[in-house]
């Protein structure tokens, strides 16, 4: 039948030789390969098979147990103590809280254009009269905002330092020497140890020598050691002030546009949840160049003291004399 209707069609369109003629004979090719899937049980089987057979993939486990999947590597070997470091941070975390000493989280949001820029979010309006925003997100006058977060755990309390700059170690280190003075020292006017909880990569990395020299710094001036613990790569999502802290500031930003500092400054300070979590926000205008280099001898003048277990990404600083 197929045949008689790819003979009607070829008539119908100009002889055999036509261009149509061939896209109706490759048409109906396509249509019995279909019905024949659908018809035999096992023709996805075999099409599965003939498809791993070329990918040099063992076909018959696959048919017969079910058990493969085509997929690449995945580096693992490294799982297990992953898993025992983040245990032992939250080992950390726990008794300096159960001590009464300060311990804080930090991390840099993500970086946000200042302008009538869409938002993530939605809010109420007037029906038919949404807010209007720009097609095109180019950088204006004012720029991006970079927010960096400290946030309290003992406290569930939050600071957001908004830059005007770049996001280097220095302005991460100003904004947790600016939480200390405004609140962290009257909170714990005793404490004997900052336990400092930070990603892996950015202005706070565990390879940065500008983010250690700049903690150094903290820690002669406030005159207690500074505990760093580092999360692994990949688990950034372990850090507590990204689900108790920035993803609250975005839901509360409700697809308002950052227009200015000061509506970026207020959504921030008015984000408030269930269990009482505060913040406060601050503008930091300062200028924080890129590029700075700490030499050998000054990396070496921090004291520094890293622990034996991954000593890269666990370390203490001590105030020097």
């Amino acid at each position: 039948m197929s045949n008689s209707f790819s003979y009607f069609l070829a008539l119908k369109f100009g002889g055999f030789g036509s261009l149509k003629y061939f896209l109706t004979v490759f048409l109906d090719i396509l249509s019995i390969f279909a019905i024949f899937l659908i018809l035999t049980p096992s023709a996805l089987s075999i099409f599965t098979c003939c498809h791993l057979y070329m990918l040099n993939t063992p076909s018959s486990l696959l048919l017969y147990e079910g058990d493969f999947i085509i997929g690449g590597s995945i580096l693992d070997d490294e799982k297990g103590s992953i898993l025992f470091y983040d245990l032992d941070i939250n080992a950390h975390v726990t008794d300096r809280l159960a001590k009464g000493e300060p311990v804080i989280s930090v991390d840099t949001k993500k970086k946000e254009l200042i302008g009538c820029f869409k938002n993530n979010g939605q809010t109420w309006c007037p029906k038919g009269e949404p807010t209007e925003v720009k097609v095109h997100d180019f950088i204006e006058e004012a720029g991006r905002a970079n927010p960096y977060g400290v946030y309290d755990i003992g406290a569930d309390e939050g600071w957001v330092s908004v830059g005007t700059d770049h996001d280097t170690a220095a302005f991460a280190v100003q904004t947790i020497r600016l939480w200390w003075h405004v609140v962290g020292s009257q909170a714990y006017p005793n404490a004997t140890e900052l336990l400092v909880t930070a990603d892996g990569g950015g202005s706070n990395g565990g390879r940065i020598r500008l983010w250690k020299l700049e903690v150094q710094g903290l820690a002669d001036e406030i005159g207690i050691p500074i505990r760093v613990c580092h999360f692994p790569p990949g688990t950034s999502k372990w850090n507590k002030i990204e689900h108790r802290l920035f993803s609250f500031i975005t839901m509360n930003w409700r697809g308002e546009p950052l227009i200015s500092h000061e509506v970026m400054l207020n959504l921030i300070a008015n984000t408030k949840t269930k269990t009482g979590l505060s913040v406060r926000a601050e503008l930091d205008n300062r200028m924080y160049p890129k590029g700075i280099k700490v030499s050998d001898a000054n990396f070496a003048a921090i004291n520094m003291v890293r622990d034996d277990f991954h000593g890269d990404w666990n370390y203490s600083i001590y105030p020097r004399e």
